[in-house]
């Protein structure tokens, strides 16, 4: 046992990446033999991953889920920035430049409106919630475009770290339920080629929510929701600490 400890623990990101693994697999399976394929494999992935998280905070008393485990530390590496932020630019390299520029102005149009719903949704919410603070508001609000525009425009303004963590919990709660949301009103938006793909990438925004959801749906449209979600991050990131903060502090 301890021989295998040893190895697990000098091998952890091969052991995440097999846990992942038989875990995605148990998903697809009950999906298809329990739900006859009504509810897909990556969203019982997803949720299984939740669960694990809770319960591995719980046991442990840590802060990162299952990944304070020792033998699942490597999940700790696998599912940080640095394998998401290359995974992100890895789905990039799948677009094909004719399929983009057919997006055309109903791309960028998306993504500006993304953006500007879903902070003045955020923003709503943490007045609704007692928050009266431009600073405060601006990065719940900004939180709710992407659990990464919060931080980059909490940290911008001067904003607290409980403010901060709301507006990434905002962020992952968004993320969250495009994830499992996806596949569910793919049929009915018409969310079957590139265009479409793209346009919702740039509403949604969330590129992580964005990427799951269409992997869910159908793998090759992931390139272009990534794409435009990417852009839709970028311009978050920009008018959050600027545009969206003078608003914001006028009307407070």
């Amino acid at each position: 046992m301890e021989i295998l400890e040893t190895v697990f623990v000098r091998n952890s990101l091969i052991v995440a990446f097999a846990v992942v693994g038989v875990t995605i697999w148990i998903s697809y399976f009950v999906a298809h033999k329990l739900t006859n394929g009504r509810i897909h494999g990556s969203a019982i992935a997803i949720a299984l991953g939740l669960i694990a998280a809770y319960f591995g905070g719980k046991a442990t008393g840590g802060s990162t889920g299952v990944a304070d485990i020792t033998l699942l530390g490597g999940i700790g590496l696998m599912g940080g920035g640095m394998m998401r932020d290359f995974a992100i630019v890895a789905t990039a390299f799948g677009v094909k430049l004719g399929e983009l520029k057919k997006a055309g102005i109903a791309g960028v149009i998306s993504i500006f409106a993304g953006v500007i719903v879903s902070f003045i949704v955020g923003a709503v919410v943490a007045i609704l919630y007692g928050h009266t603070d431009p600073v405060a508001v601006t990065t719940i609000g900004a939180g709710a475009v992407t659990y990464i525009v919060g931080p980059v425009t909490g940290s911008a303004l001067g904003a607290s770290s409980d403010i901060i963590a709301l507006s990434v919990a905002a962020g992952l709660i968004k993320s969250i339920l495009v994830m499992i949301g996806t596949p569910m009103v793919a049929k009915a938006i018409g969310l079957n080629n590139p265009q479409s793909a793209m346009v919702f990438g740039g509403l949604m925004g969330t590129t992580s929510g964005v990427a799951a959801g269409l992997a869910a749906t159908d793998p090759k449209l992931v390139p272009y929701g990534a794409m435009t979600a990417t852009f839709y991050t970028g311009v978050g990131c920009l008018l959050g600490p600027s545009i969206l903060f003078i608003i914001v502090n006028a009307l407070l």
